[in-house]
């Protein structure tokens, strides 16, 4: 158990960055006054990677709960 917790954990943290990462390009490359195409293809990039993280995070959690041994 205590790996699916680290595994969870680590996903959450991911996430977090992820997040803080994007917000901190949104605001340093000028964004809130860019074009509406613009902000649209940033927030079509910004949830690509958010899938990935999460998509990634999750197939590890359920690989450690399907290996762990009772």
């Amino acid at each position: 158990m205590k790996q699916v917790k680290r595994e969870v954990r680590w996903l959450v943290v991911a996430v977090l960055l992820v997040h803080a990462v994007f917000v901190a390009l949104y605001f340093l490359a000028g964004l809130r006054s860019t074009s509406d195409f613009g902000k649209i293809a940033f927030t079509a990039l910004w949830t690509v990677v958010i899938l990935a993280v999460v998509i990634r995070g999750l197939a590890r959690v359920r690989s450690v709960r399907f290996h762990q041994t009772p």
